[in-house]
């Protein structure tokens, strides 16, 4: 069997470094006008002034090459597994929802506390790809393979560094994470409807 090439996850770790190229181009992906500028995510500018599209447009922006490269790597090597089982449409709507639901909840959060900051990052949308390991877990065709306490230990190791690191968007994972579970497990169920439905079940 010819092994499947995960072009979605291709293209869109492709994207991301583009933007970055670009970002760095126009005076540096740390720079935060320049970060405003093409598109992250600051809370009173999507509330007040109606910029939705920083909800979209954040999760393809990264301050610095290590962030950059440390949500590629983890794209790159959590991406394949959804895409395989997912096919390449309902992947990509997974990465789009995950990355838009945790920005949703860092804005959500936000304007509870009070207190705003500048954020950007592919991770929101790479935590909710994790959810698929979650489906696998809970899936009697692949949970011996895919064990829930190893996957939870896997997930809580994402989430942990949230916690004490501020640079870090704790709401962004949390969201991402959320949002891609409940996508997945509606995904996975009407993929099962449908296989069942076509076998005359």
């Amino acid at each position: 069997m010819q092994k499947r090439i995960p072009v979605v996850t291709y293209i869109l770790i492709g994207i991301n470094a583009a933007v970055f190229f670009l970002e760095t181009l126009m005076g540096g992906s740390e720079n935060l006008q320049v970060a405003l500028s093409f598109g992250a995510l600051y809370t009173p500018l999507v509330t007040e002034y109606g910029q939705l599209w920083r909800l979209f447009t954040a999760m393809f922006l990264h301050f610095g090459i290590q962030h950059l490269g440390s949500n590629m790597i983890s794209l790159w090597a959590i991406g394949p597994y959804a895409e395989t089982f997912f096919g390449k449409a309902r992947y990509l709507l997974l990465y789009l929802v995950s990355g838009i639901c945790g920005n949703l909840l860092t804005v959500a959060v936000e304007l509870h506390t009070g207190s705003y900051a500048l954020s950007a990052g592919a991770s929101g949308a790479i935590c909710g790809l994790l959810s698929v390991f979650l489906i696998f877990a809970l899936m009697p065709q692949t949970r011996r393979a895919f064990p829930l306490p190893r996957v939870l230990a896997a997930i809580a190791l994402v989430l942990l560094p949230g916690l004490t690191d501020q640079s870090i968007s704790m709401t962004d994972h949390l969201g991402g994470l959320i949002g891609g579970f409940l996508l997945s497990a509606v995904m996975t169920l009407l993929m099962r409807h449908r296989i069942r439905r076509q076998r005359g079940f």
